[in-house]
């Protein structure tokens, strides 16, 4: 059953499509872009901050500028002992943090890997109230002015889609990182689907939905059509791996299969029962994870 404020807003589009749809498109779009207030943490993540905090006292903590502000990166050192294999830039996702892709990063590190993780803009330790995908690449290409050329970049669900763009070059003005290769963790493929999906939720009609098209197209300098992640895929030779759950709630699994069609350099490996979330704790994701990073061959066949 569909919350209180929910229901407000679904009224409040509902109508607005009918009397002011460039207005209500607008709206959406802002909505769309609003971050969470850090003092709307739930308890379970206050508890997972508080648990990283020796974790992210082990990281240089760097303060960058990019086009459109600033952003925080946390630097990991390869754990003491290990030869030092490369740098890797880790991206987390919506709702997201550095602490939370902690297994992930240590997991790198133990391999040897040197991890930037970028907290993106609205997230983490990074400032502001509002998240695109423009902003979100723009982050990204700034850590790899500043850290770059990355040998990997590993991304989660929003972060995974990020790095695809950021790869592919599909935001106006901003050239395209080149790192050595990808992992995509719980990626959704197709930004039109996301916006159609958030459309049904909120209810915003087809009139309002095409001004948030044009909202896009401006912001990114190309259509909302062309976000897609298997078609952007298809045109780059970067070797990938797509690490999804079936069960995947948030991120269906056919942004999996999607993007495992994109060509010979993308590989899929299934990470049976584990959701959207636990999938980024799971011993055998991130050691596949890591493998890809350090320049394993293919795991999974694509089904």
């Amino acid at each position: 059953m569909a919350s209180f404020p929910l229901k407000v807003i679904r009224g409040a589009f509902g109508l607005g499509e009918r009397l002011a749809p460039t207005l209500t498109g607008w709206a959406a779009f802002e909505l769309f872009c609003r971050t969470a207030s850090p003092r709307s943490l739930t308890g379970n993540e206050r508890k997972a901050i508080a648990n990283a905090a020796s974790f992210m006292s082990d990281a240089r903590h760097h303060h960058i500028t990019t086009r459109r502000g600033c952003v925080r990166v946390h630097e990991f050192r390869p754990e003491t002992g290990n030869a030092r294999k490369g740098t890797v830039l880790v991206v987390h996702g919506w709702r997201s943090r550095t602490e939370y892709m902690r297994t992930v990063i240590e997991g790198l590190r133990a391999a040897g890997f040197r991890v930037m993780s970028l907290d993106l803009p609205g997230h983490g330790q990074s400032p502001g109230r509002k998240l695109d995908m423009a902003r979100a690449v723009d982050a990204v290409a700034a850590a790899d002015e500043w850290f770059g050329p990355f040998d990997a970049v590993v991304g989660h669900s929003f972060g995974g889609a990020t790095a695809v763009n950021a790869v592919a070059g599909s935001i106006a003005g901003i050239a395209p990182i080149a790192p050595g290769r990808l992992v995509l963790i719980a990626a959704p493929e197709s930004l039109p689907k996301v916006f159609e999906q958030f459309g049904r939720i909120v209810n915003v009609g087809p009139k309002s939905q095409q001004v948030i098209q044009r909202r896009v197209e401006r912001i990114a300098g190309r259509p909302l059509s062309e976000f897609r992640g298997a078609e952007q895929l298809a045109q780059l030779s970067v070797p990938t791996l797509i690490i999804h759950a079936p069960d995947d709630r948030e991120v269906p699994a056919e942004s999996a299969r999607r993007y495992a069609s994109a060509g010979e350099h993308v590989r899929l490996h299934w990470a049976e029962g584990l959701g959207h979330r636990r999938i980024l704790a799971d011993a055998e994701v991130v050691d596949a994870t890591v493998r890809f990073a350090a320049g394993a061959a293919a795991l999974t066949p694509v089904h």
